[in-house]
């Protein structure tokens, strides 16, 4: 958020947004459209059901060039950097010291650079955290000059492919350039949403052409935050400041995927002791799928319980919320390890009365990535 009286930033679509009624609200020091007139609900369930527009153009992008960019990146985390062939893109954690996130990021490989987008609210600390260690002949180079759109949902490609064949093509995860209705882009087929999708980078002053073009595609619908919000809880798929932080390991949030062969054998990331140790003799708590019983949802922070048990918390929930498409109240958070298995019971305690509910697996609504 933006401090006390400090401007809010605008992306490249800020005009768009509200000529088409987007309700603005603070996000990460920007202002941001949190739905349009259709409201969250509908705009959630545009993207299960055909294509859904975001714009992401808050999130950091930049290059990273240079003789070594891959080990250089390497020393910052735990994914395997060096073995991401060109034209692939992966899911990373920028790891501290002391094993905990630092943020989360995506990473391609263009051939002749590294392609980044980092979290809005840590851009600036990812971009200062990469440029210290980077050695001589690599180099940074921010890109916010650059909008970044999010285009979501089983209609998606299909929607796409005639004018945009190459893109349509595309694996889950694969990246390329290429253009859509004339404009340039470099797109990744990956998202946030649990759904097949892209992620499309162009210039700020093409933005709002390209949107538009987008939107002009059949079942095309534009969404804002709170869909995003919902779509991705529903997705299972973790919102930094929330679900993980400094404070949180990759094992305890279910993110040891993201750890690479190599680097399990070289043990040579930031925090690694701590992640070794917790691979090998468990963490003291894990994130889980919660489902609270009846409709009232549980919101972050709320504190968890085991059923009759007076004494302290057991864990906290990190995001909650209503779930379009699964119908009914769902949440993330942390519980000790003991009470981490599917089904447990647990309370949660909402305005000082326990409300019944149980461990449940993620994703809520199955992915549905190309494959």
């Amino acid at each position: 958020m933006a401090e006390s009286g400090e401007a809010l930033l605008e992306t490249p679509l800020a005009g768009l947004h509200r000529r088409l009624g987007g309700r603005m609200v603070p996000f990460a020091g920007y202002a941001m459209p949190v739905h349009y007139p259709a409201g969250i609900m509908a705009e959630h369930l545009a993207c299960r059901s055909g294509a859904a527009l975001f714009d992401v153009s808050h999130m950091g992008q930049a290059e990273l060039r240079g003789e070594g960019a891959a080990a250089a990146l390497e020393a910052l985390t735990p994914a395997d950097v060096r073995g991401l062939k060109p034209g692939r893109q992966r899911y990373a954690l920028f790891t501290t010291m002391t094993g905990g996130i630092f943020d989360d990021f995506m990473v391609a490989n263009l051939g002749d650079r590294l392609f980044l987008v980092v979290n809005a609210s840590r851009k600036e600390e990812d971009f200062a955290l990469v440029e210290a260690a980077l050695p001589a002949g690599v180099a940074l180079r921010r890109l916010p000059d650059r909008a970044l759109l999010a285009f979501q949902g089983p209609g998606a490609a299909a929607a796409l492919a005639p004018s945009a064949p190459d893109l349509a093509a595309l694996p889950f995860m694969g990246v390329a350039e290429a253009r859509i209705a004339g404009v340039p882009v470099l797109a990744s087929r990956s998202g946030y949403t649990g759904e097949d999708g892209f992620e499309i980078s162009a210039p700020a002053e093409e933005a709002e052409r390209l949107a538009e073009a987008l939107l002009a595609l059949p079942g095309a619908a534009l969404a804002g935050l709170g869909a995003r919000d919902s779509l991705r809880l529903e997705a299972g798929l973790c919102l930094y400041g929330n679900d993980i932080d400094e404070t949180t390991s990759p094992v305890e949030a279910a993110l040891t995927w993201t750890i690479g062969k190599r680097r399990r054998t070289e043990w040579d990331f930031p925090g690694a002791e701590r992640v070794r140790e917790e691979l090998s003799s468990g963490p003291s708590r894990l994130r889980v799928g919660i489902k609270p019983e009846g409709r009232q949802p549980a919101r972050g922070h709320t504190p968890i319980h085991a059923p009759g048990d007076g004494g302290a918390a057991i864990g906290e929930v990190t995001s909650g919320g209503f779930g379009p498409s699964l119908g009914g109240p769902m949440a993330m958070g942390y519980v000790a390890r003991p009470h981490a298995g599917d089904g447990t019971a647990l309370e949660l305690m909402v305005r000082g009365r326990a409300l019944p509910a149980r461990v449940a697996p993620l994703p809520f609504t199955p992915h549905r990535y190309a494959r």
